[in-house]
């Protein structure tokens, strides 16, 4: 058999009730004992294993499961905040079942269905775009839920947990105009996506604070990843008034401008909102926007720990902490 073996199945081959199956699985005394030999038989050959988790509850009754979803858990990004909820789960007894929605609406919502179909005991999620079309109090029927790292919607009938992108961005490039760059340029991804446009938002406020016009053909967007990132750094550099900075909006934008530079063999002063590995060892002058990711999968976990203990107020709003970076420099 390919499907997992049933008490049903061990019923019909075994030649007995289901009730019968149960008493045997249970152990309970008042069966037969060729009975129970057969019945027992029939387990061993299927392979039948007792689902403890759908024996523990009672109609409507939740489980020790939580459930995630997030972006691409091939971004470190997310595997640590993955870990971060996961360590606060662990400490309350929770189990973490962990997809990613691969930014796509409908996956997202149908592994939100899945997980509800588990009973599990809360949610976790990274948005997708479109979440505010898809996760609703209605799908949700009660299960707690709080979003991480974007809202699902704004206002937000969920607990969120954001880092502090506004803030963040304005220090990086208040950084690079203290340094003496007044032609910096931006290269962000979707402009849809509310991490960019809060971080795109802090560049501007640094720029308006040193009396600097943005300069139109310096900001770029759409471009996320570290392929579509490497193109515009090449177009950046192609033209007339090059750039003499570059701020990149997340780790991956400014992984392709690295390359670019090193391709071109060009020097320009680089600020990411994210820390990178190997940063320390890359012969730039790099100003990084560093935060603890696991910090926000904590702070998120936390959060939905106290809900699920029955915490009724009104959805909050969580600012996660940033600090500012430079590689080399002495803490």
């Amino acid at each position: 058999m390919n499907a997992r073996p049933t008490m049903q199945d061990v019923a019909r081959i075994a030649g007995v009730s289901i009730k019968t199956v149960s008493r045997v699985v249970n152990q309970e005394p008042r069966v037969d004992p060729d009975t129970r030999a057969r019945v027992q038989a029939t387990i061993d050959e299927l392979g039948f294993r007792r689902n403890e988790q759908a024996r523990s509850l009672r109609p409507g009754q939740s489980s020790s499961l939580i459930g995630l979803v997030s972006g691409d858990l091939g971004n470190p990004f997310y595997s640590a905040i993955a870990r971060g909820i996961e360590e606060i789960a662990y400490e309350h007894g929770h189990l973490l079942l962990t997809a990613s929605s691969e930014e796509q609406p409908g996956r997202e919502r149908q592994l939100i269905e899945t997980y509800l179909q588990h009973n599990v005991a809360g949610l976790i999620v990274a948005p997708t775009l479109d979440a505010a079309r898809t996760i609703t109090p209605e799908l949700l029927r009660g299960v707690p839920l709080v979003s991480v790292d974007r809202p699902v919607r704004d206002p937000d009938p969920f607990d969120t947990v954001l880092l502090d992108n506004r803030a963040g961005a304005r220090r990086a490039v208040t950084q690079l105009i203290h340094d003496g760059h007044t032609r910096i340029a931006i290269i962000d991804g979707n402009p849809r996506v509310y991490t960019g446009q809060e971080r795109t938002a802090g560049y501007l406020d640094a720029l308006r604070e040193a009396g600097i016009a943005p300069p139109p053909n310096l900001m770029i967007h759409g471009h996320h990843g570290a392929r579509h990132a490497e193109q515009a750094t090449h177009a950046l550099l192609n033209q007339e008034q090059r750039p003499s900075a570059i701020f990149a909006t997340n780790n991956r934008i400014a992984t392709g401008v690295i390359r670019a530079l090193h391709a071109r063999r060009r020097t320009l002063a680089v600020a990411s909102f994210d820390d990178f590995e190997f940063a320390d060892v890359i012969n730039l002058p790099l100003t990084l926007v560093s935060y603890d990711a696991m910090d926000l999968g904590r702070a998120a976990a936390a959060r939905l720990m106290q809900r699920i203990q029955g915490d009724r107020s009104a959805p909050q709003r969580l600012i996660q902490p940033v600090s500012l970076r430079v590689p080399g420099e002495q803490p």
